[in-house]
């Protein structure tokens, strides 16, 4: 294994305000961090000095609101590859004792539209994609959707934002929302698993701890509920075959917790489905957001743009229970002035390596 010291570029990032390249705020950066998860709404945060020259004088340096300004856009680069954009939202002084001045920027993607828009209303016969598509141009943006779903007789949003309605519907079909630029994207879980990079131990993998826990792990999980219009019960019960393809032919948690204690079965007592469908989808999905959860690690890693959730990553060295592929749940990209930059992840997996 080699040199952990040497797993870290130092780097720093550079930042775009307006589409023009602001080199001062990269001299006078002090920390910084970016952080998205597979909820939708990635945020950044950038500590800058806010005290030298301003002409022929010593002052405040961003005070005016030239450069920091509420809505303007800031995007965040590490070479050319950019790790953030969005507009920004707070501004936060500080005035530290035996220190200079400093300001924060915060900043958050265009989610920050939907998430600031609540509403009460419904919409009839209609796909989650459909939502989707208004939901989108409601706000300006077009929509890039790989999702699947059944069509539902009514979903009511019921003094919500925008923002965690499309979470609540993403979460009850599997799947996962982003911003691109002007797009909102939204695809199924298992549709967002590309080619995974190789992240090795003592080498891009600066450090890595993960458990694997059989405490949230179900052998079933069941749903029922009443087709009104067929006057019949609906009832489904989804199994390891709802999970089966992300196995990649390895163990997963209900297979251990079948082993070790037997049989544990979930019922949902919460959810009201009215066609065997929607029963289905809900059973289904249930069960894989739990089985996923199976093996999470949290892992420090050298900086790229391609460590972004919903990726895939290869990790290696970890020996015959970790080693393998990971899925990115949550991504923190973090620069300080000790250890340069480096990136956070939360990783997930529904199986465990064999010895």
């Amino acid at each position: 294994m080699s040199d952990t010291g040497s797993a870290f570029q130092v780097a720093r990032p550079s930042f775009v305000l307006g589409g023009e390249t602001r080199a001062a705020l990269a001299d006078g950066l002090l920390s910084l961090l970016i952080s998205e998860d597979t909820a939708g709404l990635a945020r950044c945060e950038a500590h800058f000095s806010n005290w030298g020259a301003v002409g022929a004088r010593a002052d405040f340096r961003y005070f005016d609101r030239r450069d920091l300004d509420f809505g303007a856009t800031l995007a965040v680069k590490i070479g050319q590859d950019t790790l953030f954009e969005g507009r920004i939202t707070g501004i936060e002084g500080r005035f530290p004792q035996g220190r200079p001045p400093e300001i924060v920027a915060l900043a958050e993607d265009r989610f920050q539209d939907l998430r600031m828009t609540r509403r009460t209303r419904s919409f009839a016969s209609v796909t989650d994609a459909d939502v989707f598509r208004a939901i989108a141009g409601d706000h300006g943006l077009s929509a890039d959707l790989a999702i699947d779903g059944p069509r539902h007789p009514l979903l009511a949003q019921v003094n919500q934002s925008d923002l965690a309605f499309l979470r609540e519907r993403a979460r009850a079909i599997d799947a996962e929302l982003w911003i691109a630029g002007s797009t909102l994207h939204a695809a199924a879980h298992a549709r967002r698993r590309a080619t995974p990079l190789q992240l090795s131990y003592g080498n891009q993998l600066r450090e890595f701890t993960v458990l694997a826990d059989l405490a949230e792990q179900w052998t079933s999980v069941t749903v029922s509920g009443w087709d009104v219009a067929a006057k019949r019960e609906v009832r489904y019960q989804a199994t390891v075959d709802a999970i089966q393809a992300e196995l990649e032919g390895k163990q997963g948690g209900a297979a251990v917790l079948r082993s070790a204690f037997g049989e544990r079965k979930q019922n949902l007592a919460h959810t009201v489905p009215l066609t065997s469908e929607t029963a289905r989808v809900e059973a289904e999905t249930y069960f894989r957001l739990s089985a996923r959860r199976f093996v999470v690690g949290q892992g420090v890693a050298q900086t790229s743009a391609d460590l972004r959730v919903g990726a895939s990553v290869n990790l290696e060295g970890l020996g015959p229970l970790f080693s393998g592929r990971y899925y990115l749940s949550a991504v923190r990209h973090i620069f300080d002035g000790a250890q340069g930059i480096r990136t956070e992840f939360t990783a997930e997996r529904p199986w465990i390596g064999q010895p």
